[in-house]
């Protein structure tokens, strides 16, 4: 496993291609995120012996934009990417363990994501319980939005997700 930055982009974006197909952009998740640069310190990569990228998992600084307009932070998860020829080996969920605990090292903002509940909740616990009152910027199933708090603080609220706006001082 290395910092995903050692990674050329181009390497990243042909196994992106190969792992959900070149349409990929469309989706709701990359909306969220859209026009945000992904996290070096919370996306990694993972080589075979040969010095292939074989997997992926990049993390994004996210928000839960409130009525008011204030935001709550939040890193977006995902997505998690494992070449097809390498499916199934236990990659990804290398990919998984090792941004869980680089978040809870770094005391991160609360990680999100969109995936599958029954498989994150039982390996990393990120469950849909405080999200109910979230929305996205595009189709989603509300029992998808799965959220973990890495540090103990309480993660919840009413709002839209969406690109996490930095203020200056």
């Amino acid at each position: 496993m290395v910092p995903l930055d050692k990674v050329a982009e181009g390497e990243v974006e042909r196994l992106l291609d190969a792992a959900f197909g070149p349409d990929r952009h469309g989706r709701t998740a990359y909306r969220i995120r859209a026009g945000m640069a992904w996290l070096p310190q919370l996306s990694f990569a993972l080589l075979d012996d040969d010095g292939r990228l074989i997997g992926t998992l990049q993390s994004w600084p996210v928000a839960l934009t409130q009525e008011d307009g204030s935001q709550s932070p939040l890193v977006m998860v995902g997505p998690v990417a494992v070449h097809p020829d390498a499916q199934g080996t236990g990659h990804g969920r290398a990919l998984m363990d090792a941004v869980v605990a680089a978040a809870r090292a770094q005391r991160s903002d609360p990680l999100m994501m969109i995936g599958d509940p029954e498989y994150y909740g039982r390996f990393w616990g990120f469950s849909a319980d405080a999200t109910s009152g979230w929305d996205a910027p595009g189709p989603f199933e509300p029992r998808r939005l799965l959220a973990l708090s890495v540090d103990g603080r309480a993660i919840g609220g009413a709002g839209m997700l969406g690109p996490r706006v930095v203020v200056a001082a």
